[in-house]
């Protein structure tokens, strides 16, 4: 008799978990389809990023969502156009970052955004902030490279940046290719480790490499 009930208590609690799993992903595949969209209007991406971090809030041992909600959080820092107002978003954005790293450290791709992270900063005062920021974004790009080699993103975000760098300064679409052109071989063979994991940036690589190539 206490086999049985030990066995109906195992199955009652086991489908509670596969139920708020299962929800979870739902919730998360939602949030990751409506980014594409959201990234033309700067109001709808931070709406995104708040439902990540609403997941957050409630799953509080997955990395996932502080990654997601922080990545989106980044990427309104490059939409913003009043640079006054980055660094608070930079602040919570890296806040974030932290605890989807607490949960899940080393990892390549937290590694990218951080990067991304400090970019955004950079660009609030260039001239006055690379030494910190610009040498602080490169870091963690070898970093991301070191912790996964096959990631294709921080490959990318290099040649990004090579890109959008002056000539004179080592940048151009010379330089940029090399890396644009490892990130798309990478970005190739990628696959991610589940469908909720990140996947992003290979659409913005060729463009980079035709736009490299006219």
């Amino acid at each position: 008799m206490k086999k049985i009930l030990f066995i109906a208590v195992f199955i009652t609690i086991g489908s509670g978990l596969f139920a708020q799993s299962g929800k979870y992903i739902k919730a998360m595949e939602a949030n990751i389809a409506a980014l594409d969209s959201s990234f033309k209007n700067p109001q709808d991406l931070l709406a995104v990023a708040n439902s990540f971090e609403r997941i957050a809030d409630k799953e509080k041992n997955q990395w996932l969502p502080y990654y997601w909600a922080g990545y989106c959080q980044v990427i309104y820092c490059y939409m913003v156009t009043d640079k006054s107002g980055i660094d608070p978003l930079a602040d919570k954005a890296e806040k974030l970052l932290n605890k989807a790293d607490s949960l899940q450290p080393n990892n390549s791709e937290i590694s990218c955004v951080l990067s991304m992270l400090a970019t955004a900063r950079m660009l609030v005062d260039p001239q006055t902030r690379y030494m910190q920021y610009g040498m602080q974004a490169d870091n963690y790009l070898g970093k991301a490279i070191l912790q996964n080699p096959e990631n294709p993103r921080p490959y990318f975000l290099r040649g990004q940046g090579l890109r959008h760098t002056p000539e004179q300064f080592g940048g151009g679409c010379k330089t940029a290719m090399e890396q644009l052109k490892i990130a798309a071989e990478k970005f190739g063979s990628f696959k991610p480790a589940s469908a909720i994991d990140p996947n992003w940036g290979e659409k913005q690589n060729q463009a980079l490499i035709n736009e490299c190539n006219k």
